[in-house]
């Protein structure tokens, strides 16, 4: 019988040991994302965004071009095309050995990028918004990130009903596994989804259960980076809220995350040094 409590990913080859954490930088190439929506939208910016980010420690960097904020604007499959898939080849001419996560739901798009030179998939709606992506995802053979939603970016704000919110999400991660087992999916990562159709009290009471994932025997990743349950909590703005995600991204870690998505790599890093040594 397989092995399934595994805390290894192969990328590209490469065997990343997730058993001590990780940090994987956000780079949106979107206009309108909620924290640094059009910020780099020039080849020179995005590649000293990028170098930065793997100077500071980043073992992952992360690539979307379809905003997923509450209420986004929809764009075509053609657009987000047009977006990344240049931007995946200038980041590989330029760091080849990088290891690009690419942040789609779309299998068309997943495909051109790894097909391009990226490593893994990260899917927001975990298969859901594209019935062709776990098949894929198999195909290509990569790592695939699922995360748990309810809805679209555009509809989630109203999909915050829960009988039982852990019990559920964990249900969903169980049902979405084992599709993507039998279509011969190996290198899995669990994403909760903070923010993504669940109030901010929902958003807490998943941080404070977030342990409780460890049951389903994958690496988790949290995205927390800036989020408004951070900065609404604090009544301050996305661009003050640093501090409190790292004070989050600590709680996580404490709880078992393997993987940090962040903005802010420097930091994300040294939550990790430090929870390491207590650890």
């Amino acid at each position: 019988m397989a092995n399934y409590n595994k805390m290894t990913i192969n990328c590209k080859g490469q065997l990343i040991d997730l058993s001590t954490p990780k940090v994987m930088g956000i780079l949106n190439l979107t206009p309108d994302s909620f924290y640094d929506g059009g910020r780099f939208n020039n080849e020179f910016d995005i590649l000293s965004k990028v170098e930065n980010m793997l100077n500071q420690g980043a073992t992952f960097i992360d690539v979307g071009a379809y905003s997923s904020r509450p209420n986004a604007v929809h764009i075509t499959e053609e657009e987000e095309l047009q977006r990344i898939v240049p931007i995946v080849e200038l980041l590989l001419n330029s760091f080849p050995n990088i290891l690009l996560s690419i942040d789609t739901f779309r299998s068309r798009v997943a495909k051109a990028c790894i097909e391009t030179g990226a490593c893994m998939i990260n899917d927001i709606s975990a298969g859901k918004l594209d019935d062709n992506m776990l098949q894929i995802v198999a195909n290509l053979h990569v790592p695939y990130i699922m995360m748990h939603m309810h809805g679209t970016p555009q509809t989630m704000q109203k999909l915050t009903q829960y009988e039982h919110l852990i019990k559920d999400i964990l249900f969903y991660f169980s049902e979405r596994i084992a599709a993507a087992r039998t279509l011969g999916i190996v290198d899995m990562i669990v994403d909760p989804g903070f923010g993504f159709a669940k109030t901010i009290p929902q958003n807490f009471e998943l941080l404070n259960s977030l342990d409780h994932f460890k049951i389903l025997e994958l690496p988790i990743l949290v995205g927390l980076s800036r989020k408004s349950m951070i900065h609404k909590s604090l009544g301050i703005t996305a661009n003050e809220a640093l501090n409190g995600t790292t004070v989050l991204n600590t709680i996580a870690l404490q709880k078992g995350a393997k993987i940090l998505r962040v903005h802010d790599v420097k930091e994300a890093m040294e939550c990790i040094k430090l929870h390491n040594l207590i650890n």
